[in-house]
This record gives structure tokens, C-alpha cells and sequence, in this order.
């Protein structure tokens, strides 16, 4: 089955690949088509993390007062969440979907010339000339298998800063999130935590599995914010 779902996202890459000649474009491409088959869910994940916040108060109160009960706690909390059609797990969803395609990506493209990825196989079967040709994205990036670590130890600064750039918007695309929801700095400096934690998956991550998560961020963001806007809006008219 994983196997399967491999070969299913090389075969989506050599598609789209025919489309645009550029297997880091492919990638982008591959990225909005699956952002857009999550719009339903990612909706939902917003919407839960929007009235999550806004309900915070309230249950601080139910928190305080019944803070020597904790089975009564965990009761009226329930309650509250009910009345409110509130589910405190609605934003884990799409996360947890987005995993598989983000770890069988990193396995197409990443592995070793002991223990090839799907994709250098696949360049394998290439000439030299095609092979720089097919790993390069446009004037960016010269090999989207590489990794930013590998980069650094073969070639040194100069050839190294495209990439550490992209492990810096890795980090950011973490980050950013939680900074732009409202919410408590308890909940932000975690995200913070999580965001130094992910430079270093970053810089040992091929630079292709980078550039899918900084796009998949970026069009989150984007829809979070114009979602985030809406909401605000709506509850100021109704106020």
C-alpha cells in the first residue's frame, strides 16, 4: 500500500511535469491540487481553531471554578463544547491527513546511491544532460533531491543559500500560523519551540519535500487569514 502511494505521487510528478518542464513547478502544482481537494476540511480546521479561541474565557472560568473537581471539570467542559458545537480536535484532521503525502514525498524524493528514492531511479534511467536537467527547479534550485545539509558539506556557502533559505521559510511556514491566530503567548511561544525544531528536520530534508510544505503553508496562511477576516466581521455585525 505505501508502496502504491509512491508510485502514485511519481506518476502525479511526471505528469505534471509534462505540463510545466519543471519538476519544482510540478511539485507547486502537485501542492495546490491537494490543498484544494482539502478546502472542505481545511475550512472546518480553521473554523474550530477561530471558535476554540474565542470560547478560551469561558472555559478559564469553568477552569477556576472547578478547579478541585476535575471530573466535574471534565463534565462541564464536554457540556460547554456540545452547547457550543465546538470539537476541541476539528484542526487535527487535515494535519494528520497532509502527513502521508509529505513523508511519501520525502521518500520519492530523498534516499542515497546505496538506497535510491523512487525519483532518483527514475533519473537513473536518464542521461547525464537530462539528469541536471530533470532535478533542477528552474534558476533556483540546482537538485530538489539534495538535501540542504549535503549541499553545505559538497559545495560550501555560496551554492548553500538558496537552500538555507528555503529551511528559513520551512521554519517560518511553522511559525507563522500560530502567530497570525489570535490566541494566548503560551500557545505561540510553543509554536516558536516547534518552528527551531523544524529548522533542523529542514536542513536534513531534500530541498523538493521543503518546497511542497512552504507552498501547502503559504496557501494555508492565505485562507486562514481570509477565513480569520470573515469570522471577525461576521461577529462585529452581530455585535
Amino acid at each position: 500500500m505505501w508502496d502504491a502511494i509512491k508510485e502514485l505521487i511519481l506518476q502525479a510528478l511526471q505528469a505534471l511535469y509534462g505540463i510545466t518542464g519543471d519538476y519544482g513547478f510540478a511539485i507547486i502544482l502537485l501542492t495546490i491540487v491537494f490543498r484544494v481537494a482539502l478546502v472542505p476540511l481545511t475550512l472546518k480546521q480553521t473554523r474550530s481553531m477561530y471558535e476554540m479561541q474565542r470560547i478560551q474565557p469561558k472555559i478559564k472560568e469553568l477552569q477556576k471554578k472547578y478547579k478541585n473537581d476535575k471530573e466535574k471539570l471534565q463534565e462541564e467542559t464536554l457540556k460547554f463544547y456540545q452547547e457550543n458545537k465546538v470539537n476541541p480536535f476539528g484542526g487535527c484532521l487535515p494535519m494528520l491527513l497532509q502527513m502521508p503525502i509529505f513523508l511519501a514525498l520525502f521518500q520519492v524524493l530523498g534516499g542515497t546511491p546505496e538506497r535510491p528514492g523512487k525519483f532518483m531511479e527514475y533519473l537513473e534511467t536518464l542521461g547525464p544532460p537530462a539528469q541536471e536537467a530533470a532535478k533542477a527547479f528552474w534558476i533556483i534550485l540546482p537538485d530538489l533531491t539534495a538535501t540542504p545539509k549535503a549541499v553545505w558539506g559538497a559545495t560550501g556557502l555560496p551554492e548553500v543559500i538558496p537552500y538555507a533559505a528555503l529551511v528559513i521559510l520551512f521554519g517560518l511556514s511553522v511559525w507563522l500560523p500560530q502567530q497570525l491566530m489570535p490566541g494566548e503567548n503560551q500557545q505561540k511561544q510553543v509554536g516558536m519551540f516547534m518552528a527551531v525544531m523544524m529548522l533542523y528536520f529542514g536542513w536534513i530534508s531534500p530541498a523538493g519535500v521543503l518546497l511542497y510544505w512552504v507552498t501547502s503553508s503559504l496557501l494555508g496562511i492565505i485562507q486562514q487569514q481570509l477565513q480569520l477576516k470573515f469570522y471577525s466581521q461576521r461577529q462585529g455585525e452581530a455585535t
